[in-house]
């Protein structure tokens, strides 16, 4: 399938994003190509496709938030359970309206299972800790907090193909395993040997440093350092996860008498967090170099290329 050109949805969108993708090019079809109403144009369409890749983790803070601020004590469905129940209503519906795609579903379900064992780990050691209450859980951990993580894959997922991703100069996929697989595994490691985070954040710096991600809006395909989306996306996931311990959804030793603003070094945590997601969301969707084709033609093409 050839790449989407301006103002044509890309590949893989549901069903539900072809008809709002439909609506708005008839909407836009008079937009100019240049000037500041243009500019104004792919604004809107850039923050229009973010939130709708956010769907999945916004309905979740929602939820968290109102469970927070409305959820009566005297009930009793205790609120982790309710959490829970809220949680995996939303995933059945994103997928009964076809809002998620089954590559979204593999990726989110890798997501909870990868995020669920670290959490048992995490919340073992007192590295946080949830309210005790509730018959919905693994040992400690409820089991809404595995959606948390599965909130980020469906983003990741979403932001590839709503804005028809590809990358230039995109490292080797085994390296970047590798990388992501030792990012993993000094997440538990480090509480019994030497803590290796700033050399493994130097070999992602060393490795993704050229990378550069081509990103479309509506008519415009820009690019950006990958590493500064990287970073963006962690800053941002660490705003969420400071509503998320304000709301109570689990709390870090240091808000045990209080909540207090999350250190900013989880921003680090969640940076090569984001290592991890990105390299499991690759294994999905294989990084595709720009004006490469999709799908079938893209595989072909791949294949043709490696005969020559």
């Amino acid at each position: 399938m050839p790449r989407a050109k301006a103002g044509e949805p890309p590949h893989e969108l549901t069903r539900l994003e072809r008809a709002l993708d439909r609506v708005a090019n008839r909407v836009l079809a008079g937009a100019p190509a240049r000037g500041a109403r243009a500019v104004l144009v792919e604004c809107a369409v850039f923050v229009l496709k973010q939130a709708w890749a956010c769907v999945f983790g916004a309905l979740l803070l929602v939820v968290l938030v109102a469970a927070r601020l409305w959820y009566p004590e005297s009930w009793e469905l205790a609120r982790n359970d309710a959490l829970t129940i809220a949680a995996v209503v939303i995933q059945i519906l994103l997928l009964v309206f076809r809002l998620e795609t089954g590559r979204e579903l593999w990726v989110i379900m890798l997501f909870h299972i990868t995020g669920t064992a670290m959490e048992l780990f995490k919340t073992d050691v007192g590295s946080w800790a949830y309210e005790g209450e509730g018959v919905l859980r693994i040992g400690a951990v409820p089991l809404f907090s595995g959606f948390m993580y599965a909130a980020v894959g469906s983003y990741m997922v979403r932001v590839y193909r709503l804005h028809d991703l590809r990358f230039s100069r995109y490292p080797a996929r085994w390296l970047t395993t590798a990388i992501a697989a030792l990012i993993y595994v000094n997440f538990f490691s480090h509480h019994f040997i030497v803590d290796l985070r700033w050399v493994l954040l130097a070999a992602v710096i060393v490795v993704w440093w050229p990378t550069q991600m081509h990103f479309r809006v509506y008519r415009v395909t820009l690019r950006a350092p990958l590493l500064a989306v990287f970073a963006g996306v962690a800053a941002f996931i660490w705003v969420a996860e400071n509503i998320a311990t304000w709301a109570g959804a689990w709390l870090y030793p240091h808000q045990a008498d209080g909540w207090e603003l999350v250190s900013p070094q989880k921003f680090i945590a969640w940076f090569l967090l984001m290592i991890i997601s990105v390299v499991m969301v690759t294994w999905v969707y294989p990084p595709r170099e720009p004006g490469e084709a999709g799908g079938a033609a893209g595989a072909a093409s791949r294949v043709r290329r490696r005969g020559e």
